[in-house]
């Protein structure tokens, strides 16, 4: 009887840190999407604010997305070697890998949008585009809070909205193309457009890696993955 006792007590309390390192493991993961969010929310009001210091502030603390990163995914493979996780335990921390690799791809993308306003920064520029751009900003920035959100709630009807969000950032995206264009008698203006034209890529792909974590979230509740769209997946292959 004394040994069945101790047994279930070492098991609840084997248990219990279990579910302490699972809850370590979601906080550090939403930490990170804050930051990333952050990011580009502010790296988009670098590019059309022309805000010089805040752009080579993105770039120079690049390497804390990065190490915050590699702190998740070992916490994730600890998990994995040292407890034995259920199903939804494993599901929890499978999701929180991929969206852990979808945080620091979209901290990238926050990197190469401040790149390309220093690149471009000297050159006569589009107030259309620049409008264009602030939109994507606003949405996919709305968009990674809300796949984030439905994460820490565990909400599949918050998931399931990123898709109808995800098509205005394409529409914006495919206008700054034909907004480029009329630039085309200024070489220095079309120089411009087209590096603007690669900052609103970098925010469309932005957008795809929301609704990628969107699809974790999916995956993590139901235990059944879909694909919201064909986009992100796209991108990524």
């Amino acid at each position: 009887m004394e040994e069945r006792r101790a047994s279930d007590q070492r098991r609840h309390f084997e248990r219990h840190h279990f579910e302490e390192e699972m809850q370590a493991l979601k906080n550090r993961l939403l930490n990170m999407g804050a930051l990333v969010e952050e990011r580009v929310h502010d790296a988009t009001h670098a590019l059309i604010d022309r805000r010089l210091e805040t752009a080579e502030r993105i770039i120079g603390s690049d390497q804390d997305v990065n190490d915050l990163q590699i702190e998740i995914d070992d916490r994730c493979l600890r998990l994995l070697a040292l407890q034995q996780p259920m199903a939804s335990d494993l599901r929890l921390i499978t999701a929180a890998m991929k969206i852990n690799a979808d945080l620091e791809r979209i901290g990238d993308q926050a990197v190469n949008i401040a790149k390309l306003y220093l690149i471009a920064k000297d050159l006569a520029g589009s107030d259309t585009m620049r409008g264009q751009i602030r939109e994507m900003g606003d949405l996919v920035v709305q968009m990674l809070r809300t796949a984030l959100e439905a994460f820490a709630k565990r909400d599949l009807e918050l998931a399931l909205r990123l898709p109808t969000i995800d098509y205005p950032v394409d529409r914006l995206n495919r206008a700054t193309h034909l907004e480029a264009l009329k630039l085309a008698d200024d070489p220095a203006a079309l120089d411009w457009g087209l590096h603007m034209n690669l900052a609103a890529r970098a925010l469309e792909r932005v957008g795809d890696n929301a609704v990628d974590i969107a699809e974790q979230v999916s995956f993590l509740i139901t235990g059944e993955f879909r694909e919201f769209t064909d986009a992100s997946h796209e991108v990524q292959a």
